[in-house]
């Protein structure tokens, strides 16, 4: 299954412009300070990806109707959250990646102390942009977002997860240990996204709660995906280079399971994934279609 056979063009151009609009330097003294920050956070924002999240966004709250305009900008923040979250994975200090998205990591091409103030940068745009009233009209709902955002991406979210994910060795986890510090790691910001079109909506805990069982398993079997991608992938198919998780010792599925497990592992995931969009019929196909690709993926 391609990816342009289950993300819409339009969408991604639309969530691409938004994004593009969020990092135009406002008008401001010439520093050359603001235009090297700026250059970095665009480098790294706009370098492509699949927009995974910010899509999610965008066709959960299509469930409910909301207007696009609030839900790619809300979307958009998330990416933001996640393109931030991959220049420090990339940092010599962490992961010590020099390709990202088929081209030089932020701090080749720059250098270590930019990539970390364009990292900062962005996550900290990312919440500027939940509290403009231009995401929602209604500032109970933009607080939520604010929440919702800082508590996945925080100590009990992503950095919590990529903690986790630095101290274990390979060997030592159980499977409990790595669905943990997979569902805080990457599980967090995916589960977010989905529960953002909720928010946005102001819909009710029971359609909320689906969208969270959906996203999590999703989430799940994306990262055992990106392991077997990893493990069996190359850096021309990834954009990345391939093999760290055992260059550096990484727990995963894959080691636990077999290739073969992992594969089984996520395919029954995403079978709970798509049950749990029951609730929405009809209207639930594009996600299930996102879930599929996620399945089949080759990058």
């Amino acid at each position: 299954m391609k990816q342009s056979d289950i993300f819409n063009a339009d969408t991604l151009a639309a969530i691409e412009k938004e994004i593009d609009a969020l990092l135009t330097r406002p008008e401001a003294p010439v520093a050359a300070g603001l235009d090297r920050i700026y250059k970095a956070m665009r480098y790294s924002a706009l370098a492509g990806g699949k927009r995974l999240r910010p899509y999610l966004t965008v066709l959960a709250a299509d469930l409910f109707k909301v207007p696009r305009e609030h839900s790619v900008r809300a979307g958009a923040a998330i990416e933001l959250i996640h393109c931030y979250s991959l220049i420090h994975d990339d940092l010599p200090a962490m992961d010590n990646s020099d390709l990202r998205r088929g081209r030089p990591t932020s701090h080749i091409e720059f250098d270590d102390a930019t990539a970390v103030l364009a990292g900062d940068a962005l996550l900290t745009e990312a919440f500027h942009v939940l509290a403009d009233p231009a995401t929602h009209p209604d500032p109970e709902v933009r607080t939520k977002l604010v929440r919702e955002l800082a508590h996945a991406a925080g100590p009990m979210g992503m950095v919590g997860g990529q903690m986790m994910d630095i101290l274990a060795e390979t060997g030592m986890a159980e499977a409990e240990d790595i669905t943990l510090i997979q569902s805080l790691k990457t599980g967090a910001l995916i589960a977010v996204s989905c529960r953002f079109g909720g928010l946005l909506a102001q819909a009710s805990p029971a359609e909320i709660d689906a969208l969270d069982r959906y996203a999590t398993d999703i989430g799940l079997a994306f990262q055992i995906t990106d392991d077997l991608l990893d493990v069996s992938g190359s850096a021309e198919q990834t954009g990345k280079p391939t093999g760290q998780d055992a260059m550096n010792s990484k727990p995963t599925f894959v080691d636990l399971l077999g290739e073969e497990g992992a594969r089984e592992k996520a395919a029954a995931l995403i079978e709970d994934a798509k049950q749990a969009l029951s609730v929405f019929t009809p209207g639930q196909q594009p996600l299930a279609g996102i879930a599929d690709f996620i399945l089949s993926r080759q990058l």
